[in-house]
């Protein structure tokens, strides 16, 4: 809660404190019940045929209903309105079709994970028709999405969602006289300074997050925008010369980029033989929803004042792990939209925590899985459910996480003003368990 010093013209906020964990990883993953980390090749198959006959019968429905929207068959009092039936029909099947696209995605990545099958071969062959299917380079992306986990929330290391620092937004050097390294204290001179360089309007608090949303997968995985930012221009999951991938990975980086040429002949074979029109409705549209919700899933997992972020002499893997959140996606409409989000999702939103602590566990023992390693977090205090994912909680997280300071060994985000939401506890010890090999 903020309040106002009047003597000093200062604002002063009141702190959660975040209790910066040092448990090794082994006690983590004992705590998981053995039995969660089975795979099972025909079990992860079931899922993947369950979203593409839901996908299938939602396009068969929509066609048959498309063509019962005519005058002959319904009345409707202006012809416009015909119009807007058949688009607000076929809105509602990109919608749920991008939804349950998403779960596809979501299995295609846990492929990536080897998460899928007992079998490295069957992982990365049915990794690859998946990802490529949905426009996702899967090699590529295994590579970088691997160094990801290994280095969740190290400020230089991890490959995305790294926060801006002070500096990078081009504020001033930070001041102690006039605030708090911590983002606790600051004056309303440089209140008023931060806002008029970093505040949104209404209307921007809305376009920033929607055109994220529309083209940040794209132009992540094509530019490396909001992607480590030491990276040098021209970085890109196309070109293996990129600083993120290894000389050995240059063959990996060909056979990703085979299967969105085939993918994107595929586009263009279907326009010609069933027309522009059918090819945008029935998927393009739910393609760029599934875009938009990759983006807003792992960004509201990665981005929150309550989440830390590391500098190497305090990052640990355990504690890149946990400074991530599960959310309820859709759950800001109720419960059985959040239901709906889980399940066309794969419960990809629900068990995030889980995924990083140990990402070979398939997501239908994820949720028996991250109830188990919750009940050894929770007397820690660490944080691990966010509020509802949604648009609103996206533009509330767009609006209060600004930038980091370029000093600290742990720092969050602040807001427009310089404040803060959160701050460090430290343990008494530290001993670091991190280092993840990237194959």
């Amino acid at each position: 809660m903020a309040r106002k010093d009047d003597d000093e013209r200062v604002t002063v906020v009141e702190q959660d404190v975040y209790p910066v964990p040092d448990i090794p990883i082994k006690e983590l993953l004992d705590a998981i019940p053995a039995h969660c980390f089975k795979r099972s090749a025909l079990r992860s198959s079931t899922y993947v045929a369950w979203d593409l006959i839901v996908i299938v019968a939602l396009c068969k429905g929509t066609q048959y209903v498309d063509a019962l929207i005519t005058p002959a068959t319904l009345s409707l009092p202006h012809p416009y309105l015909y119009t807007a039936a058949h688009l607000a029909l076929w809105s509602l099947y990109g919608f749920w079709a991008g939804l349950f696209g998403t779960g596809i995605w979501v299995i295609g990545h846990e492929c990536g994970h080897q998460a899928f099958s007992e079998s490295k071969a069957v992982n990365n062959t049915v990794g690859w028709f998946l990802h490529s299917a949905v426009g996702v380079p899967y090699h590529s992306w295994r590579v970088t999405h691997a160094k990801h986990h290994a280095s969740t929330g190290h400020m230089t290391q991890d490959q995305v969602f790294v926060p801006s620092t002070r500096s990078e937004v081009g504020l001033p050097p930070f001041d102690p006289t006039r605030e708090d390294l911590l983002g606790a204290r600051v004056t309303e001179e440089v209140m008023k300074e931060m806002y008029e360089a970093l505040g949104d309007s209404p209307i921007g608090a809305v376009l920033r997050p929607a055109s994220y949303l529309l083209f940040g997968w794209l132009t992540y995985i094509t530019t490396n925008a909001s992607g480590q930012p030491r990276y040098p221009k021209g970085t890109s999951h196309f070109n293996a010369d990129s600083p993120m991938f290894m000389p050995h990975h240059r063959s990996q980086v060909f056979i990703s980029s085979v299967g969105i040429t085939l993918w994107l002949a595929g586009i263009a074979a279907s326009i010609y033989v069933w027309g522009f029109l059918d090819v945008f409705r029935i998927y393009v549209i739910p393609y760029l929803w599934i875009n938009h919700w990759l983006v807003l899933i792992t960004f509201l997992q990665h981005t929150d004042p309550l989440l830390p972020h590391y500098r190497a002499p305090e990052f640990t893997f355990t504690r890149g792990a946990l400074a991530t959140l599960d959310r309820h996606l859709l759950g800001d409409l109720g419960s059985v939209m959040a239901w709906l989000g889980a399940h066309a999702t794969n419960g990809i939103s629900e068990t995030h925590v889980l995924h990083h602590v140990c990402s070979k566990i398939p997501h239908y023992n994820a949720w028996e899985a991250s109830n188990a390693l919750k009940a050894k977090l929770y007397p820690h205090g660490i944080p691990m459910d966010g509020a509802a994912g949604g648009w609103a909680e996206m533009i509330r997280v767009f609006r209060e996480c600004k930038f980091v300071e370029d000093e600290g060994d742990v720092v969050f985000f602040k807001n427009a003003y310089g404040l803060a939401k959160s701050k460090a506890a430290m343990p008494a010890s530290s001993d670091s368990d991190s280092g993840v090999e990237v194959k």
